[in-house]
């Protein structure tokens, strides 16, 4: 018996396909992965599957959870399935997560809907599923709220209420696209017990090809909302049949052309930062610099201080101790007209899009807010023209300006984030996890345009990014965070060929690596 089946399954929005009859099924103890680039279809075919799709989608064909079909089912009936037998992982868990809800109590009120238990049982039971997926209470109390938490953090909590009632359907979207490298691998063993040791079914949408060629039984590749290739992932990703498929695979191994850094005084220098949240010290004494035309990727764990350096960096919450010089200038003591003359210099694109958009706002408001910081007035006609050349440089097209953030899938969301922080063409821009959610093609360009500008315009980039395969073709140096303090920098080469720290070395060994997997994968045949 199949725990999915999705036969013929077409779904339009304003009479525009976005999956075109797409059949599928999971089976008991399997892990089917579907992949593409973003606006192929996945995350639609993942809502279908939880009958989520909202009541402005036209669709046709039927899909069956657990021998019920859920076009039949009244929405009690449907409440009920969800979480019990069909749970889904969201891509963006900013979203996701209830803002002024303690996270404990989320995942508590995930149990007790489906379970007849006291809230003293229930809470203990979350207690157990935190810690279960990496957030045990001295990491992160139950009592927390969802902002208090990192990215990764924020997704640890979104699979524990996921997995709260023990669902024999398991739906994750992008599960671990936020994580660092050491929580990616954690979450994926959770994911890949309860499949064997549960029976349960995963449907698993990805655009890292390392991760689904290393956990999927089977991959599906979704292009323009229709399925155009299927097969095990020894075969698929090694020998593709479709030209798609092959352009995929190459997109992952993707290392774009990059300029030398510039020499000359560095752009960005880092003194001694210390940065205190009540008792505790999120960073340490951290030192580095950023030179003109030179990418520096800064790496480590969900946790480790960085999303707090680079706030500090981007002078949005002062330090307790050091100071940041942007040219020459000190970014921390700067106020008024002086600080907003350095911000337009320094541009930042956060992790989240969902939480970094103004949901309210048309794209063409959005992308061309940064244009404040510029000396003089920006008429309508220059600032749509503006907006339009920005947005067709991150990939997206000029009528893209006039639609909402909703609309987007998540990847097309932190392309719009992108191309905000280009629009004032910066001297340098602070990139957190700006890649992470996007597909393996559209990271391609991305990273290929990000060289691109660097060279031209001698722009310089300081990238958090738990994707050390990725850091390897981008970054100049590395700069490894550990517990708010800075345990290890240099050239990336020699970093990662020899490193001199275990934190770093455990990093490296976390790592996906496609070309690994499938080696493993054709000895496993």
């Amino acid at each position: 018996m199949s725990l999915l089946s999705i036969e013929g399954l077409t779904v339009s929005y304003g009479g525009e396909p976005a999956v075109r009859g797409l059949s599928l099924s999971v089976e008991p103890g399997e892990i089917v992965a579907l992949v593409g680039e973003s606006g192929s279809g996945k995350s639609t075919v993942a809502f279908a599957a939880m009958g989520l799709l909202p009541k402005s989608a036209a669709t046709s064909g039927v899909v069956t959870v657990a021998r019920q079909e859920l076009g039949a089912l009244a929405p009690r009936d449907l409440d009920r399935l969800r979480g019990r037998t069909v749970s889904m992982i969201f891509q963006e868990p900013l979203s996701a997560l209830n803002p002024a809800m303690r996270i404990g109590a989320q995942v508590a009120e995930a149990i007790r809907l489906h379970a007849r238990v006291s809230r003293r049982e229930a809470d203990a039971r979350a207690g157990e599923l935190l810690a279960r997926v990496g957030l045990p209470a001295e990491v992160a109390p139950p009592s927390r709220y969802p902002h208090a938490l990192s990215g990764g953090q924020r997704q640890r909590v979104a699979i524990a209420i996921a997995i709260a009632a023990e669902p024999s359907l398991l739906i994750a979207d992008e599960p671990t696209t936020a994580l660092d490298v050491t929580t990616q691998a954690h979450v994926l063993a959770l994911l890949r017990r309860l499949v064997a040791e549960d029976g349960m079914g995963l449907l698993l949408v990805s655009h890292d090809l390392a991760v689904v060629a290393d956990m999927a039984d089977r991959i599906l590749v979704m292009k323009d909302g229709a399925l155009v290739e299927e097969g095990a992932p020894a075969g698929l990703l090694a020998s593709p049949r479709e030209a798609y498929t092959r352009t995929l695979v190459a997109s992952a191994r993707h290392a774009p052309v990059r300029t030398a850094p510039r020499e000359g005084a560095p752009l960005l220098e880092v003194w001694g930062i210390t940065r205190r949240h009540g008792a505790l010290l999120a960073v340490d004494d951290a030192s580095f610099t950023v030179g003109r035309g030179e990418t520096v990727g800064l790496v480590g764990e969900s946790g480790s201080g960085k999303t707090t350096l680079l706030r500090t960096i981007l002078a949005l919450d002062p330090p307790q101790g050091g100071d940041v010089l942007l040219g020459g200038e000190s970014i921390v003591r700067a106020r008024g007209a002086e600080l907003r003359r350095l911000r337009r210099n320094v541009q930042a694109v956060f992790q989240d899009p969902g939480g970094s958009l103004d949901p309210r706002w048309r794209v063409e408001h959005i992308v061309a807010e940064p244009l404040h910081l510029l000396d003089g007035r920006i008429d309508g006609p220059e600032r749509r023209r503006r907006v339009e050349q920005a947005l067709e440089q991150v990939g997206l097209s000029a009528a893209d300006a006039d639609r909402f953030p909703h609309q987007f899938s998540g990847g097309q969301r932190q392309r719009v984030a992108i191309a905000r922080a280009l629009i004032v063409e910066p001297a340098l821009v602070v990139l957190d996890e700006a890649v992470s959610a996007l597909d393996v093609s559209v990271r391609a360009r991305i990273l290929d345009l990000l060289a691109d500008l660097s060279g031209r315009l001698g722009l310089s980039y300081l990238f958090v990014s738990h994707d050390l395969a990725m850091m390897r073709h981008v970054a100049d140096r590395l700069v490894v965070l550990r517990q708010g303090r800075i345990v290890e920098q240099g050239r990336t080469a020699d970093i990662l060929a020899r490193p001199t720290h275990a934190y770093t070395a455990e990093l490296l060994a976390a790592t996906p690596d496609l070309d690994a997997a499938l080696k493993r994968r054709a000895a496993q045949a």
